[in-house]
């Protein structure tokens, strides 16, 4: 009987540890307004932590400042968060401010892509004889969502969080550009979108130019803390509309 008692619990510890192993992971890729370890600007993947319960799911900040959908898969960084991503896992992307350049070998051009979501390439051969094929920014959104898909996962798209530029008293939004492109991939591929740009910049735009200067202290794109606390809560607030979003069930209870 002393044997089976402590069989039992030997076994419930182990059945335990399984279940905390084996936790869902949310992972995150983008830019630096995802993460931004330069203080005092801050991503709002650092601040995500506030509004998801990492009791009941692990939080996995992929973002690597400077890159684009281009450079974070030609640079690997797709390919080894591909490796560990599972079934039953999310992954929220968001890209858009570093794809703006006329894709070509120089510093400039290493991580521009082509405007739009279509098949256009352009080839390009480095200076070292490397060829590479650049292609469109909907092209490499699509390649993120499809395998993922692939490996089990439930991509969520995000539009690009707004920069800190302003007419008319409105903030100039990407709906014309990268979130319309963002939004378009998501429909095609079936897969969850949230319109970050639009969620944030109404915010920004109730509380007046003045006070979102404030989260902008070196530039019109990197936000600081607050400011990337503020995103946080919009991509929260996206999600709570995507009503058959399982990532809703590990929000905090308080959000």
């Amino acid at each position: 009987m002393k044997h089976l008692k402590l069989f039992i619990v030997f076994a419930a510890i182990g059945l335990s540890f399984t279940f905390v192993q084996n936790k869902p992971t949310l992972y995150l890729i983008g830019d630096s307004t995802v993460r931004n370890t330069g203080r005092p600007m801050c991503g709002w993947g650092e601040m995500i932590g506030l509004y998801i319960d990492s009791t009941k799911i692990n939080i996995s900040n992929q973002a690597m400042a400077g890159r684009s959908t281009r450079t974070f898969i030609k640079e690997g960084r797709w390919a080894k968060l591909l490796s560990t991503i599972k079934q039953g896992d999310y992954l929220i992307m968001q890209f858009g401010h570093n794809e703006g350049s006329k894709p070509d070998t120089t510093k400039a051009g290493y991580r521009g892509v082509l405007n739009g979501t279509g098949q256009e390439t352009v080839d390009l051969v480095w200076p070292d004889g490397k060829p590479e094929t650049v292609h469109t920014y909907g092209f490499y959104l699509r390649q993120f969502v499809q395998e993922a898909k692939a490996k089990g996962a439930i991509p969520i798209i995000c539009s690009m969080i707004p920069r800190n530029d302003w007419k008319d008293g409105k903030v100039l939004r990407a709906d014309a550009s990268h979130g319309k492109w963002a939004a378009q991939i998501a429909k095609e591929e079936g897969v969850y979108f949230i319109n970050l740009n639009n969620i944030t910049a109404l915010k920004y735009e109730a509380m007046g130019q003045e006070k979102v200067k404030a989260f902008f202290p070196n530039d019109h794109t990197h936000t600081n803390v607050e400011g990337a606390t503020i995103n946080a809560a919009s991509v929260v607030d996206g999600l709570k509309l995507l009503t058959d979003c399982k990532l809703n069930n590990y929000l905090k209870a308080n959000n």
